[in-house]
């Protein structure tokens, strides 16, 4: 017959795993209950006697067992979950960036830089990619699991690059519409889409310099880096809020434009051309993209853990770089 534990050595050692500190004055009862109320033990040997001292060690090492168990299964569900939500962004980024290109090249004509609307072309496809693929991409390396037992250094470096080339693609988008508005006596930031386009991108790079100043340089002192870590990362969603917002009344504001009906040689917006069709499905697209890539910077189990004395670390691992 199995032997079992006193329900009372089992309350203590529960007791022991769950109890706050300030319980710990808690003292058991020592007297052992009738075996119906006992707790059966898998690992308990006939030599062992009730309430014996090798019970309860052998009672915590199987409690601890079980607790490493749950432990590893809720983190390797979190990590599937995780690579899950990445491969979708990936992907999601990938789609926009095709439709946005196939919009351009195949319903307005490819793309020059000869101040023509072959010119314009170039700032959706610049815009999308730069300021929200990238971006976005960018935003969610600090995430992956792979990258949380390594130097932060170098992912600093990449996620810095990838942002900087994020920036030099809207900036080359911007330059693209400008020059064209110029060649064509066209105003500038007259509509709500160009006032929010500036703004965005002015953010971006503000917090751009603000993030190489902060965390790249190794004479920037640890008080402004702690200072300056939260208003970054709630910058950063708040940029690529207002990017999708921009992009999104972008390609509202083009196909009224473009899709005139009768005026122009096209169908109305109204008829839902395959014009439209497919640029109504690139907004959908980026509002998905952003949308994965914001609940990936909102979940707190998939943020990198860090060490008290991470940034003390890198200080000095940078400064013997730079020497």
């Amino acid at each position: 017959m199995m032997r079992c534990l006193p329900k009372s050595v089992c309350d203590t050692l529960l007791f022991s795993f769950r109890a706050p500190d300030h319980m710990h004055d808690y003292t058991p009862p020592n007297t052992c209950s009738t075996p119906s109320e006992c707790l059966p033990l898998s690992q308990w040997n006939e030599t062992m006697e009730c309430g014996s001292e090798l019970a309860v060690d052998t009672m915590k090492k199987e409690l601890k067992s079980r607790a490493i168990l749950a432990d590893c299964s809720t983190r390797m569900r979190s990590i599937v979950s995780f690579y899950f939500c990445y491969l979708l962004c990936l992907c999601l980024g990938i789609a926009c960036v095709v439709f946005v290109s196939i919009w351009n090249s195949q319903w307005r004509g490819g793309f020059a830089w000869d101040g023509s609307a072959l010119q314009f072309n170039w700032h959706p496809v610049l815009m999308v990619t730069g300021l929200v693929v990238l971006y976005g991409n960018g935003a969610v390396l600090y995430r992956i699991p792979l990258t949380w037992g390594q130097n932060k250094l170098p992912w600093k470096l990449l996620h810095a690059g990838v942002m900087l080339l994020a920036l030099l693609c809207s900036i080359l988008g911007l330059c693209a519409v400008f020059d064209f508005h110029h060649t064509n006596s066209t105003p500038n930031l007259y509509s709500l889409h160009s006032w929010i386009g500036i703004c965005t991108t002015a953010l971006f790079t503000t917090q751009w310099v603000m993030g190489l100043a902060g965390f790249l340089l190794p004479c920037s002192p640890m008080s402004f880096r702690k200072l300056l870590k939260p208003a970054h990362v709630w910058m950063g969603g708040c940029i690529l809020i207002l990017s999708i917002v921009s992009c999104i009344s972008g390609i509202n504001e083009k196909l009224f434009f473009a899709l005139k009906g009768t005026t122009n040689g096209t169908m109305p917006y109204g008829n839902l051309p395959p014009e439209a069709l497919v640029a109504n499905s690139l907004g959908v697209l980026i509002v998905a993209f952003g949308l994965v890539v914001l609940m990936i910077l909102s979940n707190q189990k998939w943020q990198r853990p860090e060490p008290r004395s991470e940034d003390l670390g890198y200080s000095v691992s940078a400064t013997n770089l730079l020497m």
